[in-house]
This record gives C-alpha cells, sequence and structure tokens, in this order.
C-alpha cells in the first residue's frame, strides 16, 4: 500500500477518530499550541460516553468544554503544568496535577510510571516520505507516541514542517483528522517600567557569544528585545518564541559561538504568532527535540556562557524561589526552571538569572520575604539559585552565607520594605 493510500485510509472525521479512545484510557496532549482543537472539542462533546479517560498535558491554553467539574468521572484533566484554562479547576482540586520536572516526563512516560494509551497532536502535513512533524510540541509526545496504543494526528497546513527528532510516519497512526483552524498566536506582551528595568540588568551582564534559554512570560521577553545588539548569541532552550525570532532577525543569534550543536538552535515547543511558525518551516537553523533532549541539563551545560532566564513569583531571605504556587494554591508548575538553572550552573561561564518584581498588588506587598509562605511550592532551591533580578538591581548569591544573601536580598527589595525585612532577617538570626 502507497503512503498516500494508507493516508486515505486513516483519514476520519473528528467524532470517527474517538473510537480509538476505550474507558480508562490516558491520552497524552502535548504542550500548549500542539493541542489538537478538533479532536478535543470532540472529546468534549462526548465525554459522556465515557468512563475514567485522562487528558495529560503542560499548559493548556483553551478552555474545552470537558474541563468540567461535573463530569470528571467521564473525562478529566490532568496537569504537568497549570495555565489559565486549568488553574482555577487545579485549586478546587477537580483537576488533578502530577509534580514532574519538564525535562523528566519522558521517562515517566517510558518507565510506565505516567500512561499513555492514546496520542492526540497537531501535526504537519505529511511529506513524500510519509512522515508528518509534531514541531508545536515534541516535549514528552515523541516519548508517548512509542508507547502509545492508538495515535491520533490533527493534520494541519498551518503546523510547520521543522526539522530534529519531532517526526511520526503514517505507519505508525491510527487516525487522521484533518484541520485548517488557524493555529493559536501568543504574541510578545505589552512590557512596563518595572519589565524593561530588570531586562536592562539582566541584558548587562549577557555576554557576546553566549547561549540563551528563554523562559516564557513578560520579563524574560523583556531581557530579549535588550539583546539585539549583542553579537554571536546561540539558542538552546525549551520554548521558542517571536523573542527568539526576533533576534535571529537582527542578527544577534547566529549560533555560531555555541560549544554544543553549534549552528543550530534547538526547542522543544512552539509559542508565538503565525510569523513564528512560517519561520520555523523547513528552517536549516532549527531543530525541535523532546525535552529530555533539549532540557537535559548535562547535555545543556555542555554550552559554555550558558544563559538560564526564568520568573519567580517570590523569593525568600535564603534565595528559595517560589515559582509556581501562591502560598499552598497551584498556579503553574514547575517546567523547566529548575532543569535549565542546574545547567547553567554546570555550563562554563554559564549564568542563571531568577526575575521578579520587587513587588505585587499595587506595591502593597513584598515578593522578597522573609520566608516563603505557608505551603509554597519550591521551584528552585537554596542550593541551585545563582542571580536573583529585581528592578532595583542584582543579586549574585550562589557561593554567598546566609547572612551576605540576607543582605543581597534586602539591597533589592524595594525600598519601602526594606526596614521591616532587616527586623525579620535579625529575628531569623541571619543579620
Amino acid at each position: 500500500m502507497s503512503i498516500q493510500d494508507a493516508y486515505k485510509q486513516k483519514r476520519r472525521t473528528a467524532e470517527d477518530a474517538l473510537t480509538v479512545v476505550r474507558d480508562g484510557d490516558f491520552i497524552i496532549v502535548p504542550t500548549g499550541v500542539g493541542e489538537p482543537p478538533a479532536l478535543l472539542t470532540a472529546l468534549s462533546q462526548h465525554r459522556r460516553r465515557y468512563r475514567d479517560v485522562k487528558v495529560a498535558q503542560i499548559l493548556a491554553l483553551r478552555k474545552y468544554a470537558y474541563l468540567d467539574p461535573e463530569t470528571v468521572e467521564h473525562v478529566r484533566h490532568v496537569a504537568f503544568f497549570f495555565g489559565g484554562a486549568t488553574r482555577a479547576g487545579g485549586q478546587a482540586g477537580w483537576i488533578d496535577f502530577i509534580p514532574n520536572y519538564f525535562s523528566e516526563i519522558p521517562s515517566l512516560i517510558e518507565r510506565g510510571q505516567i500512561a499513555s494509551d492514546v496520542v492526540f497532536s497537531m501535526a504537519s502535513p505529511m511529506d513524500q516520505h510519509g512522515y508528518f512533524s509534531l514541531s508545536l510540541g515534541t516535549d514528552y509526545t515523541m516519548a508517548a507516541v512509542a508507547r502509545a496504543r492508538a495515535i491520533v494526528l490533527e493534520v494541519n497546513p498551518n503546523v510547520p514542517f521543522a526539522n530534529g527528532d519531532c517526526h511520526v510516519h503514517i505507519s505508525q497512526v491510527s487516525a487522521l483528522v484533518e484541520s485548517e483552524e488557524p493555529i493559536l498566536e501568543v504574541g510578545l506582551p505589552n512590557i512596563g517600567a518595572v519589565p524593561q528595568a530588570i531586562g536592562k540588568y539582566v541584558a548587562d551582564l549577557i555576554e557576546d557569544g553566549s547561549t540563551l534559554q528563554i523562559g516564557y512570560g513578560a520579563i524574560p521577553d523583556a531581557v530579549v528585545v535588550q539583546l539585539t545588539q549583542k553579537h554571536d548569541l546561540g539558542i538552546h532552550t525549551e520554548m521558542i518564541g517571536d523573542g527568539i525570532m526576533t533576534l535571529v532577525e537582527s542578527g544577534a543569534v547566529t549560533n555560531r559561538k555555541k560549544t554544543y550543536l553549534p549552528g543550530k538552535m534547538v526547542a522543544t515547543f512552539a509559542l508565538g504568532s503565525k510569523k513564528l511558525y512560517a519561520f520555523m518551516h523547513r528552517n536549516p537553523m532549527l531543530e525541535m527535540h523532546p525535552v529530555n533532549f533539549t532540557n537535559d541539563l548535562c547535555l545543556a551545560a555542555q554550552n559554555d556562557k550558558l544563559i538560564a532566564i526564568n520568573a519567580t513569583m517570590q523569593v525568600d531571605l535564603l534565595g528559595q524561589c517560589g515559582s509556581e504556587s501562591i502560598g499552598d494554591l497551584p498556579y503553574s508548575g514547575t517546567g523547566g526552571q529548575a532543569d535549565f538553572v542546574r545547567a547553567a550552573n554546570r555550563s562554563k561561564g554559564g549564568k542563571a538569572f531568577i526575575v521578579v518584581p520587587s513587588t505585587a498588588k499595587g506595591d502593597s506587598i513584598s515578593r522578597i520575604v522573609p520566608v516563603l509562605a505557608t505551603g509554597t511550592h519550591v521551584t528552585t532551591s537554596k542550593n541551585d539559585v545563582n542571580y536573583v533580578v529585581s528592578e532595583y538591581g542584582v543579586a549574585q548569591l550562589r557561593g554567598k552565607s546566609a547572612k551576605q544573601r540576607a543582605q543581597e536580598l534586602i539591597a533589592i527589595t524595594h525600598p519601602d520594605f526594606r526596614a521591616e525585612l532587616t527586623a525579620a532577617a535579625k529575628r531569623l538570626r541571619l543579620l
């Protein structure tokens, strides 16, 4: 049978493709815009026909109808990382959560510690050799493909065919659904005065020839826009977005000075604009790889001058960073922050930056605190933290004593809270 005949034989409507799903199945869905809207909409519409089906994903972006507390006995979401669509359900307890390092999700799947019965994924059109590209969310999906009983692809001409280890052959596919819906776009955020100030402090510490990992959020993006005058930067990251594309277009990113995979930039998922997705299509500079490759700390650390830039919500005076919860209320997840902080610490000349506005709620509370709020999920530990940057400056903590850390962090706190923090540090016998 030719690959074209195989394609036609496996083509289905979204509703018909659901026949591969059985009660009790664990469905793996890629990160972010890799989620297949036609398939998840069909699953939502017919969710009551199933019992105990779970849909597992990092960073769900759309609020599908199956995200419903009244029907969790039929289809329930399992988050590896909360986003806007799933946060309220996670906080209320009707959406499940599996703690993880992003880099280790593939191994959890490979070992059967996370099930993978069915894969639902967006995919590019098939090439002449019978391959589809899972370019938008390669992440843990490739590991799931290797173990799944059934693989269902939502084929969309707007999905780029990217290079790298992100390809699935028609012979592996159980069913295909065709869609032409535009890929969800997430552009650069508006950058206010505080992110801009933080971004400048970080940008000033990034040398020409560095290799960058850029996390998600306004402050990491504020760093990116201030790097266009740098030279010979490289990219080894988990997320590729419009900011990185801008650095390539400006000439700041060449990947020539990378000491691991020189000439190539690597990522594991995409989140950006239509222009970004077009930029990814068969771009020989870019490779999309599974997250156990991109976020492996030993591999990433082979890049000299590896720069990791990630945001947090709260930092205590020892340097512990709570980046994924507000007290005991889950907000996001560990993601790749811990992976790349540790990788940058191993890298020759590497620097790991944790960025944080000094205050929240209209300057009424400090984000730099004596101790983390009760129940806070610690993301970056006191042993891993290196640079903490607010709009008031840079605290370099690695190798510093508890006393020195407290002094450095108080110095970058909003002035209204410095006396209060100093008094608290004395009570804690840090000063």
